[in-house]
């Protein structure tokens, strides 16, 4: 198998096969990975090539039309699926005894735009990368409340995620939160800082808010009804986007790369990581969501994953969808 691979690598690279050990330099030094000993870079080299078959072997199945997306080897490729999803995946499920608060006005039975993308619109700040950091349930609420107060006032700051993970005292920090207590720590702080002023750190720290940074604000949040495909489609189209949790437990989601994401084994019971919802559309008649990951730009199609949509909510995608108002 890894004799395909250094073919399939010779080709991709426009020159003769490397080796084995020309690709793993190539690609440690791409994404600055550096390790304590010899001892971690073998094992880290031995998960490399586990990944690398995998990544290799999904995508000759994908150009045979066996799958609507491929795989590539970003920087989560000398990590097993269980050190990802500990480390990275940090969603917690809302507490069973949560009072759910679905103000969310349903227009699912009226007539919705085709397509949304609110990055056309100036409502997506970059990008960001959370790191060796169960924090996506802190990227994924401030991006949410980015978009509602630029909507407000016009401008459009990135929050600090930094800011919840020290002081969200409902939350856990780098080892995980729910997005219904990110919303309600802004709503009895009367605030959140700016990234400028509290800089995100891939780390907890102690909390350091304060009002001279404030630069977003919540009065309340709101919950579309789970499970319903058609009312967050509603809910992304009226309101803008939309904190949700999904599923990213598989390594086909950890080296998600490009295309629609159609993975049958996606089990929307499963949901560990928070994303940003921030449109949908269609494309060769498979509808579909636009989905912002903090996984940094080199995973997906720029840091965005497109999950098929109307597939039986595939990834739980609406199950726990959350959104704030200001």
């Amino acid at each position: 198998m890894l004799c395909a691979v250094l073919l399939w690598a010779g080709l991709v690279l426009g020159h003769s096969a490397p080796t084995v050990t020309e690709l793993w330099e190539k690609w440690q030094m791409k994404h600055g990975k550096v390790y304590d000993d010899q001892m971690e870079v073998a094992y880290r080299r031995a998960v490399w090539e586990k990944n690398v078959r995998l990544v290799l072997r999904h995508n000759k199945e994908a150009s045979a039309g066996l799958h609507s997306f491929t795989m590539g080897l970003n920087h989560l490729a000398d990590m097993t699926a269980e050190e990802v999803n500990e480390k990275l995946n940090g969603l917690k499920m809302e507490e069973p005894t949560r009072v759910r608060n679905y103000t969310f006005k349903d227009l699912s039975g009226q007539k919705m735009p085709k397509s949304v993308d609110w990055r056309k619109n100036g409502m997506v700040g970059p990008v960001r990368n959370q790191g060796m950091c169960g924090s996506c349930w802190a990227f994924s609420t401030m991006g949410a409340l980015e978009a509602q107060m630029r909507r407000q006032t016009g401008a459009l700051v990135t929050l600090s995620p930094q800011n919840l993970v020290d002081c969200s005292a409902s939350n856990h920090g780098c080892r995980g939160g729910y997005l219904s207590a990110a919303f309600r720590y802004v709503i009895r702080n009367q605030g959140v800082d700016s990234e400028n002023f509290y800089p995100y750190e891939t780390r907890d720290g102690p909390c350091r808010y304060s009002v001279e940074g404030m630069a977003g604000y919540c009065s309340d949040f709101h919950d579309v009804p789970p499970g319903n495909e058609r009312a967050l489609q509603a809910a992304v189209a009226t309101v803008g986007p939309i904190s949700v949790a999904v599923n990213a437990m598989l390594q086909s989601f950890h080296f998600y790369k490009g295309g629609l994401y159609n993975e049958p084994n996606c089990d929307p019971n499963h949901r560990n990581h928070a994303v940003l919802l921030v449109g949908y559309g269609s494309e060769d008649g498979q509808d579909f969501w636009i989905v912002k990951n903090s996984w940094g730009v080199e995973w997906g199609e720029g840091g965005y994953i497109r999950i098929v949509r109307n597939r039986n909510n595939l990834c739980g995608i609406a199950s726990n969808a959350v959104y704030p108002s200001v």
